[in-house]
């Protein structure tokens, strides 16, 4: 189309954890403005937060998601320890390490099969996708099982872990307890491998990114649970300084709020991640991500598929390599007396960094809180990249360009949405 107006008008994401639409105006053949337009009411985790023990952010954040409850309650941990300047013991922070492993085989092994490639495949969805391809949705389960049996060893269960506390652990798992998953953690990397085959042979939509990529680093390896903040352009700053550079703004069209990056488009996740801290990469990992036709970079937001394959790689190696190193731990958690700050915690979710900070009383009661999650910091890159790669492929049938923005935003993996899936598309021409 060269001329006149077009509209494409989404009004509702289906099989989503919320409520959201997207709207495309183009005019004269050039793309006007793109709205992701989340419509879900706000659910003010922030704001009955305060007033708050300051010992309970672990629990009440973790219902935030049901998915990445870990990445809330580890970014909490290490905001309020922050602010009672307390640094937990090496070996709890290896436990944390490991229950973030756990977090991140069963997130990425749920995106990847029953969230991503049902769409590059060419099925509506996963049970769709099982009538032919049995044998992918069965692997696919038993990765999952790894990482949310791992979950419930070290966190006491798989969704919304109650073993976490403010300076570790209610309980500490004994070696016998995380051994006996080792079988299970060996079988599901070796079916990961080959899943890494799979994933890369299909197509992928010849796109890159230009934005600014943002991800934590860190000393302990591939960043997971702890770190402090890098970027493609050379940053690299302590987690406190987050609020230097990133500013949340409401937008009318959407309920979640917008961020930039001193006033910059970017994003968080496994593109972010990967490209970051691609030497940090177990040899493995690194070895596959190779076998996949990825180099040390990656800028093409379709292949996060093959990244987040790489990355699940990595977490069951990572895995398999601390259960082999635990030999237990003095106190299952340290002493965390109140006292009146402002802490700053960040960890890798497996959507991408996962910012807290939290202002706290004397007494330990919660005067402020602001959470940060990925989703609201890659929104703004969503709507650049349908921006782009509309405007690139005008050319396409209507049904064939609606299948790739939702493949666009399905490669974020919002936590919005279990899935995104358009309803009601309408095409108004004005």
């Amino acid at each position: 189309m060269t001329s006149g107006s077009q509209v494409l008008s989404v009004e509702m994401l289906a099989r989503v954890e919320g409520e959201g639409g997207m709207h495309v105006h183009v005019q004269d053949g050039e793309v006007q403005d793109v709205e992701l337009r989340i419509f879900e009411p706000p659910r003010f985790f922030e704001a009955f937060l305060r007033g708050r023990a300051y010992t309970e952010p672990p629990d009440i954040t973790a219902r935030i998601c049901g998915i990445c409850p870990v990445a809330y309650q580890m970014s909490a941990c290490l905001a309020i320890e922050d602010a009672c300047g307390v640094t937990v013991p090496e070996e709890i922070r290896y436990l944390r390490r490991l229950l973030y492993c756990g977090e991140w085989i069963e997130s990425h092994a749920l995106h990847i099969f029953f969230l991503h490639a049902p769409d590059l495949l060419g099925y509506d969805g996963a049970i769709e996708m099982a009538r032919d391809h049995r044998e992918l949705v069965e692997l696919a389960l038993r990765m999952k099982r790894a990482g949310n049996d791992l979950m419930t060893a070290v966190g006491g269960r798989a969704v919304h872990p109650v073993n976490v506390r403010i300076g570790g652990f209610h309980r500490l798992p004994s070696h016998d307890e995380l051994a006996e998953l080792r079988p299970q953690l060996v079988a599901a990397r070796e079916e990961a491998i080959a899943a890494v085959a799979i994933v890369s042979g299909f197509e992928f939509p010849d796109f890159e990114q230009p934005y600014l990529y943002l991800s934590l680093n860190s000393e302990n390896g591939y960043p997971m649970e702890s770190g402090s903040l890098v970027t493609t352009a050379g940053l690299s700053a302590p987690v406190r300084d987050f609020g230097e550079h990133v500013i949340e703004r409401h937008v009318a069209h959407s309920n979640a709020l917008h961020s930039s990056f001193d006033d910059q488009i970017y994003v968080v996740g496994p593109l972010a991640r990967y490209s970051l801290n691609f030497p940090a990469l177990s040899p493995l990992a690194r070895e596959c991500a190779e076998a996949g036709g990825l180099g040390p970079t990656c800028r093409n937001p379709f292949q996060s598929i093959v990244v987040r394959t790489v990355e699940l790689i990595h977490a069951l190696d990572e895995a398999i390599r601390l259960i082999d190193g635990w030999h237990g731990a003095p106190v299952a958690a340290v002493a965390v007396p109140a006292r009146a700050g402002v802490g700053h915690g960040a960890t890798e979710a497996p959507r991408g960094l996962l910012y807290h900070r939290y202002r706290i009383d004397d007494e330990g009661t919660i005067l402020d809180a602001q959470i940060v999650p990925p989703t609201a910091q890659n929104q703004p890159a969503i709507e650049a990249d349908l921006k782009a790669f509309v405007q690139d492929n005008l050319h396409l049938s209507h049904e064939e360009l609606t299948l790739q923005c939702e493949l666009a935003i399905r490669t974020y993996d919002p936590c919005i949405s279990c899935a995104t899936h358009f309803l009601n598309l309408e095409v108004e021409h004005l």
